[in-house]
């Protein structure tokens, strides 16, 4: 099959990069034709030349500014599937977040065009059916909500041990608005006590205003702007800093510990890397992991530091839960896996 991928600019340095690359390298390992369609090209010269079978996009203004409507309805005319990774129904996030996608639901053009008929044919992303972030968008607009989770890149070679990224405890993420209150009282005291290495984006008040110029870079298509950052660790530093942290931490924003939840990549790339876990307690999590075998749940505060000090003082307990939550991945949660899983409702159309 030919699978066209919308992303605006792959030198964005936040997650769509890594989550580009792990459909690109499953759908490209399994065989499929694969290419991406970037704010550089023509996408009606793209159609003549590629002929999709199946195109990826996503609702929001930065790819429709690249791809409009008018665009994807020609795609469906000539036979392309349209899968659109669509923004909450019921966001949760705050307004002041300019570059996150509002509710669908107050965005009346953006339920008019999903009624209409002319733009996708599958609508998901990475939040579980059922959750009330996503109530009334079936009942609304006629289309079914699928989930389709995050995951991890098994294409990526196994990371060894580095002397260089070694340490007891590391977090490797954007210190986003809702996470800044968690980090400040879960992570940071914990340099008190340990070697403790924070990796990612906007730490400082530098970085971000230098993020900023970046997006908009990347929104207008400016030369130089959209690429002068790059995204740091890179995905092979990212496995080696998991393996070589006696402890690799995972935090999820607020919102994502309501209600049923969905879960970062984070939490699939740590046990892939054969790194060990402890991540924030998410309500979707015990339906995927065995907490205490496959990855460690931290149920508050006080488990949080508790968990925290018992596996930095007894390291060997570690062994067998990253072992397991390896194996766990590898079997049920890569781009592999959410690859066949979508293939599988492009055969139900």
């Amino acid at each position: 099959m030919r699978i066209l991928y919308q992303i605006p600019s792959i030198n964005t340095i936040y997650a769509g990069r890594t989550i580009y690359y792990g459909y690109r390298h499953a759908f490209e390992d399994l065989g499929h034709a694969f290419r991406p369609l970037t704010a550089d090209d023509n996408p009606k010269e793209i159609l003549t030349e590629f002929k999709p079978d199946v195109l990826f996009t996503s609702l929001n203004s930065y790819n429709l500014k690249y791809l409009p409507a008018e665009s994807v309805k020609i795609y469906k005319k000539h036979g392309t599937k349209i899968f659109v990774n669509i923004p909450f129904w019921k966001s949760p996030m705050s307004k002041l977040r300019i570059n996150e996608t509002p509710s669908i639901s107050e965005k009346e053009d953006y339920v008019k065009l999903i009624k209409s008929g002319d733009y996708g044919d599958v609508y998901f992303n990475n939040c579980e059916r059922g959750d009330c972030r996503m109530e009334d968008f079936e009942k609304t607009t006629g289309y079914r909500h699928y989930t389709v989770l995050l995951a991890a890149d098994k294409t990526i070679s196994a990371p060894k041990f580095s002397k260089k990224f070694a340490c007891d405890v590391s977090f490797i993420g954007t210190y986003l608005p809702e996470k800044r209150k968690f980090i400040q009282e879960y992570v940071l005291p914990l340099k008190e006590k340990y070697n403790l290495r924070l990796y990612g984006r906007d730490w400082t008040a530098l970085d971000r205003f230098l993020n900023i110029i970046h997006r908009a870079g990347q929104y207008y298509n400016i030369p130089y702007l959209r690429s002068f950052k790059k995204y740091k660790p890179t995905l092979e530093e990212e496995r080696q800093i998991h393996r070589s942290s006696t402890i690799a931490l995972n935090i999820h924003e607020d919102y994502q510990k309501k209600d049923l939840g969905d879960l970062n990549e984070r939490t699939f790339k740590i046990p892939i890397s054969g790194g060990f876990e402890i991540v924030d307690n998410v309500p979707s999590l015990s339906k995927y992991f065995k907490d205490g075998e496959e990855l460690i749940i931290a149920k508050d505060k006080k488990d949080w530091f508790e968990k925290i000090d018992y596996y930095i003082r007894n390291p060997n307990k570690r062994l067998p839960i990253i072992e397991a939550g390896k194996k766990k991945v590898l079997k049920d949660h890569t781009y592999h896996n959410r690859v066949r899983q979508l293939l599988s409702i492009y055969e139900d159309l």
